[in-house]
């Protein structure tokens, strides 16, 4: 099964080295294009609100195709988009590319956690989903330090290069190894939304928001939240994130969602407050970056768990809701996080960034009811 999935792993490097790495390359983008860090911050408001919107429609759009053609697919639209960001002259033509790019990704990442889930058994679900979401960690490990520093070193446009490289890369992959799989879901749009209806979702799709608009709303700023080497800060939060990532599933598998979202939420809210003690020292810094990947990464296969547990028989749908309901807190924390920069500095961000993680701890503690054991894939 490993062999089958790692092309998708592959594929979620790319896609998340190309959304996360924007957060490092703020100052040279900024330069580059004439504007300011929060305005250059947007670059992945844009990227996060095109896929939240783009995912659900594209969905419904490709309903019909066979998962591996929708995959390569995607992965030609997510290097297409990326390309033409390197070359694009003026800021509002960065702008409409990452759009492009966007859609590339809405398309990619919820597919090949559908595919993951149809290929693995069930009591390994739990480490399959980990395995392909690993690629976004491993990203932050690896793809977001590295282009950081190239982007530091040579141009931010050298960084979106190696991006485009990573697709073509997965694109490959996918071509070579992944199986033609067919998901039993709909084509009407109207459908896709109905799940929208059930409270159970509602609750899960409620803290992956809150969730990713915490995390996201330091990570996004983070340049300007710390004095200290941003390259070998983020790369701290990325080991954090590869083990928290790893261990998330296995947990998962072991202990049940409920426990590793509630406890992942709680210690996350507390490594969010704690980012002026980070800021003392570089060994401090490290120590706490690794242990806010981890804690953060945590939580994604259990999120996962908890939407196949409540749609069973409609897994592609609602892993699409996932990942819109996680953009969609990207975007919060993007414009959010601009305005408190912007309003307050350093201290508004970090006390934005807390509450909301404090916010999406007590919405998951009154919302949340665990769900059977799955044993129906698709």
């Amino acid at each position: 099964m490993n062999r089958r999935l790692y092309p998708l792993a592959v594929g979620n490097f790319a896609v998340g080295t190309g959304m996360f790495v924007t957060a490092g390359l703020l100052p040279p983008i900024s330069r580059d294009l004439h504007v300011s860090t929060a305005a250059a911050g947007q670059l992945m408001t844009v990227f996060a609100l095109a896929y939240a919107l783009l995912s659900p429609l594209l969905a419904a759009l490709t309903a019909q195709l066979s998962r591996r053609t929708l995959l390569l697919v995607a992965l030609g639209v997510f290097v297409l988009g990326n390309a033409l960001t390197a070359i694009a002259p003026t800021y509002p033509l960065v702008m409409a590319t990452r759009v492009l790019a966007a859609a590339g990704a809405a398309m990619f990442t919820p597919t090949a956690s559908g595919v993951a889930n149809a290929l693995a058994e069930p009591e390994r679900r739990g480490r399959a989903l980990a395995l392909v979401m690993g690629g976004l960690s491993v990203s932050s490990a690896i793809g977001v330090p590295l282009g950081t520093w190239l982007g530091e070193a040579s141009s931010w446009r050298a960084t979106i290069w190696l991006v485009v490289g990573l697709g073509v890369l997965g694109f490959a992959g996918v071509a070579a190894l992944v199986p033609h799989v067919r998901t039993v879901t709909s084509g009407r749009l109207a459908e896709r939304f109905a799940p929208l209806g059930d409270r159970r979702v509602l609750a899960v799709l409620g803290t992956q928001l809150l969730m990713f608009g915490a995390g996201f709303t330091a990570y996004t700023y983070i340049g300007s939240l710390l004095d200290l080497p941003l390259p070998a800060v983020l790369w701290a939060w990325g080991v954090g994130a590869i083990v928290g990532n790893q261990l998330g599933g296995r947990f998962t598998d072991a202990y049940g969602p409920r426990r590793m979202v509630l406890f992942g939420l709680a210690a996350s809210s507390a490594f969010l407050a704690l980012i002026p003690l980070a800021n003392l020292a570089l060994p401090v810094a490290l120590v706490w970056a690794f242990f806010w990947g981890a804690l953060g990464w945590l939580i994604a296969p259990a999120q996962q768990y908890r939407i196949v547990a409540v749609l069973p028989n409609n897994v592609p749908i609602g892993l699409g809701l996932l990942s819109s309901a996680q953009y969609v807190g990207l975007v919060v924390a993007g414009v959010m996080g601009g305005l408190a920069l912007d309003g307050w500095g350093r201290a508004g961000v970090i006390v934005l960034a807390t509450g909301i993680a404090l916010a999406s701890l007590v919405f998951t503690l009154f919302s949340y009811r665990p769900e059977p054991a799955v044993s129906t894939p698709v």
